[in-house]
């Protein structure tokens, strides 16, 4: 008779927020995982309502530390939506640029600080800084880049407060434009490095079968590589206008874990992040960046998540590239911002987080007071993958000792970069060999 054994994880490491893990299986096969988010809701969406529409981009930037760009954009974006304003290509164009530099910011803290201590044997990017400053120093010498960016376009590096509904309260002038450009060009061949090194790490295989392949979900759109437009796109042919996004996608309750799950209607868990993003608009990554991405003999397409840490340093690099040329190009454009007017209205937009799609609709009322919100995080979209991963790749990583095993599931929660303080918080772990209770 199999003994069953029990992987516990009380509290997560290297990843954003509070959560626990809870694996149960014996020699034959995986009896049942739990992803747990024990973080009390926040209700964001809650106290969103009585307010001024024109507050939501300021008031959603707090939600995340890490990401409060991508809050801002998706918040904004929906008001927009719902007055029924299109912004100027200017106006577009310095939103994307300061995307690029959260993109920057989040990715490369992950890379370096949470996900390269799996792969080089430490527990933490401390120790590691020990043994590889220069890595060190190259991402902080890149997030400092990207810091650059949000600070110019929003004010300030967190919780940016430049952005308003209709385009910016200040727009940068030339010279800071110029200036931001000297300290980008550096930092640029740094994430080429990057991606040299990362594609030179050492990956566990892992793939799943036709069977069990994942749905990746992300925004495409025909003229660029998607940060904050575009069509909702999938693997498995979904093709939708952001504003069918409730009727393809639903969020449930689960007894182990305060945050919703989300799931694509009538199909189940997707896939949502860089590598959906790389998998399904490949085509539209700057030549630069598909050029690094044959030299390293890096595919088109990756289905491993153990590589996501490559397709991680493949948006860095787009990211430096894209901003770069956005600053290139740049057209003053001809006011800050657009006047509007409110009035009763639904609107929804999704952007894409450095995590994945970030879902925002608002229903504003004839005063402009917020009277519905509803936000929905990527890590709540990437909870049931995760689960299935670890369900999926634990058979053949069983033969591993305790502490490796532990440190392999660790690992595979990272490759999402979940961010658990949007979606509620996440782990310290130990193993009880004879099982437990949950």
């Amino acid at each position: 008779m199999s003994k069953h054994k029990t992987v516990k994880v009380d509290y997560l490491a290297r990843v954003e927020g509070e959560g626990a893990l809870y694996i149960r299986y014996d020699d034959q096969q995986v009896h049942d995982v739990q992803l747990k988010i024990f973080e009390p809701p926040r209700f964001f969406e809650g106290f969103m309502c009585g307010r001024d529409y024109r507050e939501a981009p300021d008031i959603t930037a707090r939600i995340c530390g890490i990401c409060p760009v991508a809050y801002q954009m998706s918040a904004v974006h929906a008001m927009e939506n719902a007055l029924g304003l299109v912004l100027s290509a200017e106006l577009h164009a310095l939103r994307r640029l300061m995307y690029c530099g959260e993109w920057i910011e989040s990715h490369t803290l992950h890379i370096y600080m949470l996900h390269a201590p799996d792969f080089l044997g430490y527990p933490s990017g401390v120790a590691m800084a020990k043994d590889h400053p220069q890595r060190v120093q190259d991402g902080l010498q890149m997030k400092k880049a990207g810091n650059a960016i949000v600070r110019l376009l929003g004010g300030r590096e967190v919780h940016p407060i430049n952005v308003r509904v209709g385009g910016f309260y200040r727009l940068p002038t030339a010279t800071e434009l110029g200036a931001l450009r000297e300290t980008l060009l550096p930092a640029r061949d740094i994430a080429i490095a990057t991606v040299r090194w990362a594609a030179a790490l050492s990956f566990p295989q892992f793939e799943r079968s036709a069977d069990d392949a994942y749905e990746f979900v992300a925004l495409s759109d025909p003229d660029e590589y998607p940060m904050n437009r575009g069509r909702i796109r999938s693997t498995q042919g979904l093709d939708i206008p952001v504003s069918d996004y409730d009727q393809h996608f639903r969020e449930t309750h689960v007894k182990h874990s305060t945050a919703l799950h989300s799931e694509r209607v009538g199909r189940g868990a997707y896939f949502v992040g860089p590598m959906a993003r790389y998998n399904l608009n490949y085509s539209r990554l700057s030549p630069l960046v598909q050029q690094v991405a044959r030299e390293v003999g890096f595919p088109p397409f990756c289905a491993n998540p153990f590589q996501s840490i490559v397709v991680r340093s493949l948006e860095v690099l787009y990211a430096f590239d894209e901003a770069l040329r956005i600053i290139d190009h740049y057209c003053a454009p001809e006011r800050p911002f657009e006047e509007t007017e409110p009035r009763p209205a639904q609107g929804c937009a999704v952007t894409e987080a450095p995590r994945g799609l970030l879902y925002h609709r608002y229903q504003i009322d004839a005063a402009g007071k917020i009277s519905n919100a509803k936000i929905v995080a990527p890590t709540s979209q990437n909870q049931k993958t995760i689960e299935d991963d670890l369900r999926l790749m634990l058979p053949q990583f069983m033969h591993l000792a305790a502490d490796d095993l532990q440190a392999r599931c660790e690992q595979a929660i990272r490759n999402y970069d979940p961010c658990i303080s949007c979606s509620t918080h996440f782990l310290k772990l130990h193993l009880d060999p004879v099982g437990a209770a949950p």
